[in-house]
């Protein structure tokens, strides 16, 4: 009499390499949404950068700085290029600020709300500046 040997996986081999997977993914995925929120960081950073270079070209042909980020300055609107922040700027005499404040999906990024630059380049908060 010959015995037939089933091949495959049992319904608890199964479920141990469900288990191993949705483990891996709950350990993954803050990680992972952690790295999206800092990658676009930069969105507001580019902007900032971009602001603060207009608003010194804008200074160098005028006596003082400029508050106006789109009459003034150039730009078609006050969010950067992606949506991600909200532009601001506020300007006395020979001090200007600008301040980028996340919204949408980014409203999350509590550490660095809002992302400011002053006229001598300081980021704040620290470590906002490095993505």
């Amino acid at each position: 009499m010959t015995s037939t040997k089933f091949k495959g996986f049992t319904l608890i081999e199964l479920m141990i390499v469900v288990a191993v997977i949705a483990i891996l993914a709950a350990i993954a995925m803050p990680a992972y949404q952690d790295y999206a929120m800092r990658a676009r960081r930069s969105d507001g950073l580019k902007e900032l950068l971009a602001l603060q270079l207009a608003q010194e070209k804008w200074r160098a042909n005028n006596s003082a700085y400029s508050t106006g980020i789109t009459t003034d300055l150039g730009f078609a609107d006050a969010t950067s290029p992606d949506g991600y922040y909200a532009m601001s700027a506020t300007a006395s005499g020979a001090t200007y600020s600008f301040s980028a404040d996340p919204q949408g999906i980014q409203a999350a990024d509590t550490d660095c709300d809002p992302i400011t630059i002053d006229q001598n380049g300081e980021i704040s908060p620290a470590g906002c500046g490095e993505t």
